[in-house]
């Protein structure tokens, strides 16, 4: 788990989650409280009823941080401040006492999602799990959008370096989530240092155009003094930017400083497949074989597998990640399922539901590859043995109303990442459009 602020009993505005909400949670959590209903046995269920345009799959990612996050969900003065404004009494005295009690299902943080997915199953009273609505959405919805697009690079990178680059292209605050979503879905390293001291992701990073532009002088431009003393603090392992100037004059410069044991060369601009083999031939012919190539510069998981064939040895990501690759949000619902034990479901043309609260199972071949998702009442006995290839996806997260022992760690997903990447039909990994990668079909209960 991540380290959680420490928050006193004099909490301030800063520490507490309770805030990240919508206004209608807490006047629907009044009007309940009013009639008697606020403490009806509720279940709610996270899922998303279509994948974006485009993808064969999903990443399921934040979980540890709204684990982390639902620690922090309390009421002290400064947010009772904030809900007395439009809140009655009552309510607000209730709020002061909040601790969710419930508990919480959910799949593995690093494992796939379909549509119609359970992905995370509330259950407590009305009153404590309506409240978690937007909390839980707004982290899993940012950070499965990010793992999503990040695991469709890393099956184009095909086992090259990945580096997370894209912190002055979103929220600041998105830009540390961001990290560790990549992190998680298989990139390599971040250039955030935020993510590296919160989430222990590894940091990389170097140097910008700004530093070789730094060493102008009245006699002209010196890109072999900004080299030298890059070299010199860091060392001939170092990356050197080589394309502020010129991209041939830039490599002959760099290993004329460095020697040809430099670590690498970062291109960031041009026709990126005929400048890197233009560069690689440079190298090898300057006796440099051994230093790498990182490329950088607009790249998505289109750009990245077209330059599959050509000798690049690392990739920065920067815009198309913090974006999702052109899908920011996983669409993601958190919808109530079940009250007293008794289905409800919504019917709204387009935005239906199925009622009951559900379990999830997937099936694989003996080889490991993945053939189905099996979703069924969480009250039925599953509906296929383990015997038959069959997997329980949903592991417990919380117990009344505390973490259990043993959630998967930012490491741990990240394996479970890597091995579901392996698992998947071969046709699931393609970039184009299609169905998606493994069918989802629901038993018993529901519609």
């Amino acid at each position: 788990m991540c380290v959680p602020t420490q928050i006193s009993d004099t909490r301030d505005a800063a520490a507490s989650t309770a805030l990240l909400t919508d206004q209608y949670e807490l006047t629907m959590l009044s009007a309940a409280l009013a009639d008697g209903s606020a403490f009806r046995t509720c279940s709610f269920e996270v899922f998303a009823r279509r994948l974006p345009d485009g993808r064969r799959y999903g990443i399921v990612a934040g979980t540890e941080r709204l684990l982390d996050a639902l620690e922090h969900f309390r009421f002290g003065e400064p947010e009772l401040a904030i809900v007395s404004k439009f809140l009655d009494d009552t309510t607000v005295e209730w709020l002061r006492n909040y601790r969710f009690s419930g508990d919480i299902d959910g799949y593995r943080e690093g494992d796939f999602y379909f549509p119609g997915s359970p992905i995370l199953s509330v259950r407590g009273s009305f009153a404590e799990c309506v409240l978690l609505e937007t909390l839980a959405l707004s982290i899993l919805n940012h950070d499965s959008a990010i793992a999503s697009a990040a695991a469709r690079m890393v099956s184009a990178a095909d086992g090259r370096r990945l580096i997370e680059m894209g912190s002055r292209r979103t929220h600041e605050q998105a830009a540390v989530a961001s990290s560790r979503a990549a992190y998680l879905a298989g990139f390599d390293a971040t250039s955030n240092l935020e993510a590296v001291r919160r989430h222990d992701v590894p940091g990389a990073g170097t140097s910008a155009h700004a530093f070789t532009l730094l060493h102008t002088t009245d006699n002209g431009t010196d890109e072999a003094a900004a080299f030298r003393a890059q070299v010199d603090v860091l060392g001939v392992s170092t990356t050197l930017l080589v394309d502020t100037y010129d991209i041939t004059e830039g490599v002959k410069t760099a290993i004329a400083v460095a020697g040809t044991e430099l670590g690498g060369v970062r291109i960031d601009s041009g026709d990126l497949g005929v400048v890197t083999r233009q560069v690689r031939r440079q190298l090898d012919d300057l006796g440099a074989t051994k230093t790498r190539i990182v490329v950088s510069g607009d790249l998505d998981e289109y750009a990245i597998a077209a330059l599959r064939a050509e000798p690049v040895d690392t990739y920065g990501v920067g815009t198309s990640l913090v974006i999702g690759s052109g899908a920011p949000t996983a669409g993601m619902v958190y919808k109530l399922v079940e009250v007293d034990g008794i289905p409800v479901e919504k019917r709204s043309t387009n935005k239906a539901s199925r009622g009951g609260a559900k379990k999830a199972l997937r099936i694989a071949r003996p080889t490991g590859t993945l053939v189905e998702e099996v979703i069924y009442p969480a009250d039925a006995p599953s509906p296929i043995a383990a015997a038959d290839g069959a997997t329980e996806l949903m592991i417990p997260l919380v117990r009344g109303g505390k973490t259990v022992d043993g959630v998967p760690t930012l490491e741990e997903s990240r394996a479970v990442v890597k091995a579901g990447l392996l698992s998947l039909p071969w046709e699931g990994l393609k970039l184009s459009r299609g169905d998606s990668a493994v069918p989802v079909r629901f038993v018993g209960g529901g519609h």
